[in-house]
């Protein structure tokens, strides 16, 4: 089954497309890269009036849902942008309040959950002493440019989530081979508690489907883009005499990239409509599309890179950059393994271990 799109979403999906062609083409990316100057898209992103699609009118926001959120999350991965921020937002958003949730839609407050990176969010909460916190969560996804963390803790009236404030915690960025994404290891240390929210289960399960949702979207960008830049050296490189793309076994890596591709696509795009319209297994649908998607992408980033020959490790070619976030793409959140244990636990119906 191929997954239709509306036409005003392929419109918006079209258009995102072109904005992000003309503002950040690779070699901007790369510029963004070696100055670390990761705060210029989500700007662009705020100013240009990107930021809040997929969000309510009634919270500021440009309409749509998780679909509309994946498509972009699509289109990002395949320009290799710096999306931390804008990911690290989608996911934080169903654990804020009303208000929260405007602010951070006017792009006025930036929210970052405290979970780790590499590993499905499973919310194991944090003591919290009184009205402070001392602990250390690793691999935080926009940990960086957060001036608020949402940190799962176990406070005096039980679980909840405390907002602490980056200014009262030590941030240490990681050294990721993907430099397209940003996170880092946070450090409260007696760090004061503004308040502790509560939480339910509703909402925290909402937000690892859309971190296995929206991954998997992200590696079906990179996915295509990766496919057309082989597509295109095989047209131009010859070997023998011949065009590369002329060679069986080059028609056959390619072949079974666009498999992969056309696969992946449908996968991701119905998990996140299934999330959209709240059917009962929508977590595993979305456990299905991380597993499925983000793992066969990471294989599919090998074949584009044996298509391109030494020329695909170089820093001036493009293909590194889909290729790097192919790779992060599939451990972050938890690698597809973890996943398929989550699936088989569904359909067992039994209780599934931490990613």
């Amino acid at each position: 089954m191929h997954w239709e799109l509306s036409e005003e979403q392929e419109l918006f999906a079209t258009s995102l497309r072109e904005w992000a062609a003309a503002k950040f083409p690779p070699e901007a990316v790369r510029k963004m890269q070696t100055s670390e100057e990761m705060n210029r898209f989500t700007e662009a992103l705020i100013r240009d009036g990107w930021w809040g699609v997929g969000y309510s009118e009634d919270v500021s926001g440009q309409g749509g849902g998780v679909l509309e959120q994946a498509l972009a999350a699509r289109e990002f991965g395949r320009a290799a942008v710096p999306d931390s921020r804008w990911l690290a937002a989608a996911l934080s958003a169903p654990l804020l309040t009303t208000r929260e949730l405007s602010e951070q839609v006017a792009g006025r407050h930036r929210f970052a959950a405290a979970i780790r990176a590499d590993r499905i969010p499973a919310w194991t909460p944090l003591p919290a002493a009184s009205d402070r916190l001392s602990a250390t969560v690793p691999h935080v996804l926009g940990a960086l440019e957060a001036d608020t963390f949402l940190v799962p803790v176990t406070g005096p009236d039980g679980f909840g989530l405390a907002r602490v404030l980056a200014s009262d915690a030590v941030v240490r960025r990681d050294d990721l081979l993907d430099r397209s994404r940003v996170t880092g290891a946070v450090e409260f240390s007696d760090a004061p508690i503004v308040e502790i929210v509560a939480a339910d289960e509703t909402s925290l399960s909402r937000t690892a489907a859309l971190a296995a949702v929206l991954t998997a979207a992200d590696a079906l960008g990179s996915a295509e883009r990766m496919l057309e830049l082989s597509v295109e050296y095989s047209k131009q490189r010859k070997q023998f005499g011949q065009f590369i793309g002329s060679f069986q076994a080059v028609k056959h890596a390619a072949a079974q990239m666009l498999v992969t591709v056309e696969a992946s696509y449908s996968t991701a795009l119905y998990a996140a409509a299934a999330l959209d319209a709240g059917i009962a297994d929508a977590a595993t649908i979305a456990a299905v599309a991380k597993a499925q998607v983000t793992g066969p992408v990471a294989d599919l980033a090998e074949s584009a890179l044996t298509v391109h020959g030494a020329i695909g490790y170089t820093w001036e070619h493009d293909l590194h950059l889909f290729y790097k976030r192919a790779k992060l793409d599939r451990t972050l959140f938890g690698p597809p393994s973890a996943w398929n244990e989550r699936i088989a636990a569904a359909l067992l119906d039994e209780p599934a271990r931490a990613g």
